[in-house]
């Protein structure tokens, strides 16, 4: 008995000691197993990862969105993507705007992605520096100083500028626009940005609308699906354009000789129906209207499109002008409170405005029936006039009817309102336009938008891409 303890006691340190070293051992076994564990799973991570990146800079425009993500930002730290940058000019015919791109370019396909925008803008146009081109090219440089604050110094010389001016120069005559497209040569050329002898030019108005077209559907991201874009309506100073890919045979049989072009867009080629007004953007058809009935040369403009309440200079293409009503009120000497005796306030002349509108539309614009079964969106002053009437949300934009517009139109007719003295002449053009000219019906729904996804419906989008894989 006293033999088998002793013998117990005798060999129990060496089991202990055994034990000891084997859990040591399992312990240490687990350790490299979650250790190789958490290797293998970062390797596995890392290579779904690299994987997933690689795929991101490969398919280029196979990506959905318009714009970078967390992969792009990944992929620029890695040397995969890099930054590049437009600068393009927006020279318009009621002022000039600046629009600084930054873009993220794939190494592997040179596809490109839009990562920021900057927008700045200065008045007047450079039309009313018809007399001074030098003045002019001096508020365009005002305009490059902002933009290279956003362009890295080092890079100024690799990016592209360009100058596009739209319809307020191509009104102007032909001696005097050059004059001041000469001007804006020299301030390019002194700007440090990489340019050629075409960066400053007229765009060609079928361009404008193209450009504007690609500009709404990529930051809808429609533009992988043709059939799904939509109809664009844009509405300038001096001119107007409306552009849409087809769907329907007629439309193609039945359009004007000029208004259908092949163009290319995301790496396939598409019929598209474009055509630029000239001369019916919302000042250009303004002047047209207001003289109406009058003799050529006449400064003093009365239109019934404008409230009898009211008299203002305006200035046009350099010109300036007085605008009355078709006859005068003095409410000085006679308050509106006597009007409202009498049976109410002056009034503008709805009806005959809207039937001015009409005759400057009807034999002018080409309806596209395909148009009523289509998405359409319209930017610049569709958005602007909406947008100052409460018809639309300022920031967001919004969707009506071009019934609702026709009636905000007679609403605005009848109030007097000397603070918006083109309020009544500018909505009945503009809803005019609409329907008259481009054959919408008064139920159409139209959509509004200045910005969509952060980013400016402006042509100047499309412009930008244009020159970063065309060139200059």
């Amino acid at each position: 008995m006293n033999m088998s303890v002793r013998n117990r006691n005798k060999f129990t340190p060496e089991k202990n000691t055994t034990m000891s070293i084997k859990e040591k051992t399992t312990s240490i076994s687990r350790a490299f197993l979650v250790i190789r564990m958490l290797f293998f799973t970062t390797v596995i991570a890392l290579t779904v990862l690299i994987a997933t990146v690689m795929v991101n800079n490969t398919t280029g425009w196979i990506s959905p969105h318009h714009s970078t993500n967390l992969l792009d930002k990944l992929s620029l730290s890695l040397g995969l993507q890099e930054h590049v940058y437009t600068v393009v000019i927006d020279a318009g015919s009621t002022g000039s705007r600046v629009l600084a791109f930054t873009f993220h370019r794939s190494l592997s396909d040179r596809s490109v992605k839009l990562d920021q925008e900057f927008y700045s803008h200065i008045k007047p146009g450079l039309s009313s520096f018809a007399d001074d081109p030098k003045q002019g090219a001096d508020s365009i440089k005002q305009l490059l100083d902002k933009a290279k604050i956003v362009v890295p110094p080092h890079l100024w010389h690799q990016t592209p500028l360009v100058l596009k001016a739209t319809a307020g120069l191509r009104l102007l005559p032909t001696k005097k626009a050059n004059l001041i497209l000469e001007e804006v040569r020299r301030v390019f050329e002194e700007s440090g940005f990489m340019v050629t002898p075409r960066s400053v030019s007229i765009m060609d108005g079928i361009d404008e609308g193209l450009f504007s077209w690609f500009t709404i559907n990529f930051l809808l991201d429609r533009l992988h699906h043709p059939e799904q874009t939509v109809a664009a309506l844009d509405l300038g100073g001096g001119s107007t354009q409306i552009t849409f890919v087809p769907k329907e045979k007629s439309t193609m049989e039945g359009a004007p000789q000029g208004f259908i072009h092949q163009v290319a867009t995301l790496q396939q080629k598409i019929d598209v129906y474009s055509f630029s007004y000239l001369g019916l953007g919302l000042m250009a058809a303004r002047k047209q209207i207001l003289s109406a009935g009058q003799e050529e040369g006449e400064l003093e403009l009365r239109s019934p499109c404008i409230n009898p309440m009211v008299k203002k200079g305006w200035t046009y293409s350099g010109v300036n002008y007085i605008v009355k009503g078709t006859h005068d009120v003095d409410v000085e000497k006679i308050p509106l409170s006597e009007w409202q005796k009498k049976g109410g306030v002056p009034k503008a002349d709805f009806n005959e405005c809207l039937r001015l509108s009409r005759s400057l539309l009807e034999t002018s614009v080409h309806k596209p029936a395909e148009l009523n079964d289509r998405e359409v969106l319209a930017i610049s002053y569709y958005y602007d006039r909406a947008s100052d009437h409460g018809l639309i949300d300022s920031s967001e934009g919004g969707t009506l009817t071009i019934k609702e517009l026709f009636k905000m139109a007679e609403q605005i007719c009848a109030v007097p309102n000397p603070d918006q003295a083109f309020a009544c002449l500018d909505m009945t053009y503009i809803s005019a336009l609409l329907h008259h000219g481009f054959g919408l019906a008064t139920n159409t729904k139209l959509q509004l938008r200045k910005k969509i996804d952060g980013y400016e419906t402006s042509w100047a989008l499309g412009a930008a891409f244009h020159v970063l894989h065309n060139g200059i």
